[in-house]
């Protein structure tokens, strides 16, 4: 009898689980494992190197758990190293695994939703400079003109449970002025970061209502939904008992009490040991 498979998310931390929330409500059939590499984030300040080898360290780890299908729900990760598991790790050691990410899926529609082709991205450090959304956006909407800002402080306040407080104002204005100041004609903004969905009231509060907000949960589920469409080989090995397992490489205490802030819900999770 084929053995059959579980759908590994991973994120640097919590912000994956704003992905996995919405790929359960639209496949809520499938087994999934989530990841969230809490010990070591976050990763948007890391180098390129780095955050390659703790990635591809995390997707190893998830393979060994009984996943054949990994979804980097992490735009730091699918922008740093993404491309290089696809294309040198996957061919000569798993090629009957697939990693998946999270910009791509977003790039291939980000058109839909601007009128003045003047679209920014809000994202990490790590993200922006990698400058994987000018470029791949570019490939499906080369009239776009992209914007961006780096948030260094959403991720940290998002994880201190501090977004929604007065105090968050102030980084939030901060950084939705720097970016509008590079243009007026900004009509969307999309949320490069998966923590950021959380701050969507803070950042309607401090732009004009027209201006678009895009989050990628709901987009990355429906690509997903696609994609195990078009590719009928790997959803057939894929497990479908609804069980959800949750690891953490930091303290499962603390991982709890934040993931229930992400998910709506409460978990129980599990330490992961390398």
């Amino acid at each position: 009898m084929e053995r059959k498979f579980s759908i590994g998310v991973f994120d640097s931390g919590y912000g994956g689980l704003t992905v996995l929330k919405s790929i359960m409500e639209t496949l809520p059939a499938y087994n999934y494992i989530y990841l969230g590499d809490n010990a070591r984030s976050p990763y948007g300040d890391h180098s390129f190197e780095t955050v390659y080898h703790y990635t591809l360290q995390s997707v190893e780890w998830l393979f060994s758990k009984g996943c054949k299908l990994v979804i980097l729900a992490c735009n730091t990760a699918s922008a740093k190293a993404l491309r290089n598991i696809q294309q040198f790790i996957l061919p000569k050691k798993y090629p009957d695994h697939r990693v998946l990410g999270v910009i791509r899926p977003t790039a291939e529609i980000i058109g839909n939703f601007t009128q003045t082709q003047k679209v920014g991205v809000l994202g990490t450090r790590g993200t922006v400079r990698s400058n994987s959304y000018p470029i791949e956006i570019g490939h499906f909407f080369p009239d776009i003109e992209v914007f961006q800002q780096s948030c260094p402080l959403w991720v940290p306040l998002v994880e201190n449970n501090e977004h929604l407080n007065e105090g968050a104002d102030y980084f939030v204005k901060k950084y939705l002025d720097e970016l509008f100041s590079q243009s007026n004609d900004i009509d969307t903004l999309l949320l490069a970061c998966t923590h950021y969905p959380l701050m969507i009231p803070k950042i309607s509060a401090h732009i004009a209502k027209q201006v678009k907000i895009i989050a990628q949960a709901d987009i990355v589920a429906q690509s997903l939904l696609n994609y195990l469409q078009r590719h009928t080989e790997m959803e057939s090995k894929l497990l479908k008992n609804q069980e959800r397992l949750f690891y953490t490489s930091g303290d499962t205490e603390n991982f709890d009490q934040h993931a229930a802030i992400f998910l709506e819900q409460a978990i129980t999770s599990l330490k992961m040991k390398w």
